[in-house]
């Protein structure tokens, strides 16, 4: 490997240089948005903006594991974060031991933003993370940094004998006084670097570190998303930069790969970063209205009689369900037979809550009702993702 192939073998590490004048308009981009979006969520009760960062935390906690590849039950990380929020959301699901590790990571991130980041906090993160002491089936060292025992830490990709190294990391040995300079920067309490730009560079700058055996991904965008919190001034969250970066995942990898075999000159990776926060700033709008359309729903279906389990399973829908709902899935959702899954939708129909879709006989399936009496609440359910 030739001197200066990877970032952090530069002679001018870890002083970064960007751009300023040329994301001067992708910064005032991004403000405009949040503006945008915090001036719509300040109209609104607390109860809704309660639910909007319930459903903003939730796909954060889900999509930054996606990025890993890891795929975790939505259900159980809205029941986990809702618990932690104190929101009620009816029937809770049953704790799963990943999801309750990755939630308790964010959450600390983002709901105690202003609190010092430290080696030991981020060792408390690692270690919701890896809970068993394994990452799939390979042993790992758990709330300490690694000590590069089987080789250099290296990003690949690829079978075995025909690898493509993306990354190397710097030695272990210098971890040490690498995540101490890293933490006395992001703790600071006079930052010069604008707050959004900070955001990018402690993401970049953890990634080139990485510190742990794994999770280095997962924390990174923790940590971005803990200077996210501090430059927005409100523990709450209402969007999700880790969703945004999930739906492009390719361009991620790709950015941070490039930018880790570069100079110190960062603008490209910061314009990217900026880009792709706009986007889940935006986002968050759809989400909104989402939020603002199921609260419109109960409040137009409020006279109707519902029990228990079709509450449950039309909060499913108005949560953003995927698929077909068939009588069979309705059962499975509410936990009952499905004579009595047919008996809740027969109700439902009659009530003129839900409607069949097309498609009859084995594709029967049934969706929520579009008809024009609908429209106090529908004018913004149509309008969600």
């Amino acid at each position: 490997m030739k001197y200066g192939e990877y970032i952090w073998q530069s002679p001018h590490w870890p002083v970064w240089r960007y751009d300023l004048a040329a994301l001067a308009e992708p910064m005032a981009a991004v403000s405009r948005a949040q503006g945008l979006l915090f001036g719509r969520l300040s109209d609104i009760g607390m109860g809704l903006r309660e639910e909007a960062s319930l459903a903003a935390l939730t796909e954060d906690v889900v999509q930054t594991s996606a990025i890993e590849g890891e795929t975790l039950n939505a259900a159980s990380v809205r029941s986990s974060v809702a618990r932690r929020l104190g929101v009620d959301i009816g029937a809770l699901a049953p704790v799963d031991r990943r999801v309750e590790g990755v939630v308790d990571m964010v959450m600390d991130a983002t709901r105690n933003a202003t609190a010092a980041l430290t080696n030991e906090r981020l060792f408390g993160w690692h270690a919701a993370l890896f809970s068993t002491g394994y990452s799939g089936m390979s042993r790992i060292r758990v709330g300490n940094w690694r000590n590069d025992a089987t080789g250099p830490m290296r990003v690949v990709s690829g079978s075995i004998g025909r690898e493509k190294v993306h990354f190397e990391a710097p030695p272990a040995d210098r971890l040490g006084v690498e995540i101490t300079r890293f933490l006395d920067w992001v703790n600071e309490p006079s930052p010069a670097a604008p707050s959004l730009i900070r955001a990018g560079l402690g993401h970049l700058w953890f990634v080139a570190l990485h510190p742990f055996d794994d999770g280095n991904g997962r924390i990174a965008r923790a940590i971005g998303d803990l200077l996210l919190t501090r430059a927005d001034g409100s523990p709450q969250r209402f969007y999700s930069l880790s969703a945004q970066i999930q739906r492009e995942r390719k361009a991620y990898y790709d950015s941070l790969e490039h930018t880790q075999k570069s100079d110190m000159d960062v603008t490209a990776w910061l314009r990217w970063f900026l880009a792709t926060l706009l986007k889940a700033v935006e986002h968050a709008h759809a989400t909104l209205d989402q939020v603002l359309a199921k609260a419109k729903f109960w409040q137009w279906a409020s006279g109707i009689p519902m029990s228990a389990r079709q509450i449950k399973v039309l909060n499913r829908l108005l949560d953003g369900f995927e698929g077909k709902l068939t009588t069979s899935k309705w059962a499975a959702i509410a936990k009952c037979s499905q004579d009595t899954a047919l008996r809740d939708i027969t109700e439902l129909l009659h009530h003129a809550v839900l409607q069949k879709a097309n498609g009859g006989g084995r594709s029967t399936h049934y969706e929520m009702n579009t008809t024009p009496a609908h429209d106090s609440w529908l004018d913004s359910y149509r309008r969600c993702p």
